[in-house]
């Protein structure tokens, strides 16, 4: 896998991949399927209780990140899921995640549900170089890559509802 195959991922319908929920912090659990929901984001994921431990409320803004599978497998060193899943996020897509194809605002439709892409950035962290080392922070964070938002994207749940791995994500276009 090469930055050249990530610039070639589908731009207005692609496949999810990978569903991770998070239950704790620092565990994963690779899933088939999962709730989406409009208050708690992906049900039985942490993200609403990690926003209230640290004395704030989660963002909503950051409700559910996606990150490109393509990307994922570049940085991961291959196909390898349980290792993918220590960026993070909770959906890993085939799917154009640049700011040109998906602006804030823009609506996906994954299995029965319909997520926003929010204008909050997602970025690597100290703990995504631990995991993947500092070439691959310096890859998916350096300024000249930072509009094809290599690290993923963040979103909010707008309709809830159920994706499975293999469904398709559609761009929802002035639908």
């Amino acid at each position: 896998m090469t930055l050249e195959d990530v610039l070639a991922a589908p731009r207005d319908e692609g496949v999810v991949e990978l569903i991770v929920r998070r239950p704790r912090p620092e565990e994963r659990e690779l899933v088939e399927e999962a709730e989406l929901d409009a208050e708690v984001g992906l049900v039985g994921d942490c993200w609403l209780e990690r926003g209230r431990s640290r004395g704030r409320p989660a963002s909503p803004e950051a409700q559910v990140t996606l990150m490109s599978s393509r990307v994922a497998r570049l940085v991961a060193g291959g196909d390898d899921h349980e290792r993918w899943a220590l960026a993070g996020d909770q959906l890993y897509v085939d799917l154009d995640l640049s700011e040109e194809a998906l602006p804030p605002g823009t609506r996906l439709a994954l299995g029965t549900a319909v997520l926003e892409v929010t204008p909050a950035p997602h970025t690597g962290c100290a703990k995504f170089t631990a995991r993947f080392g500092s070439d691959a922070t310096r890859l998916v964070n350096g300024k000249e890559h930072r509009g094809l938002r290599l690290r993923g994207i963040n979103a909010r749940v707008v309709e809830p509802g159920r994706v499975r791995r293999g469904d398709a994500v559609r761009v929802l276009r002035g639908e």
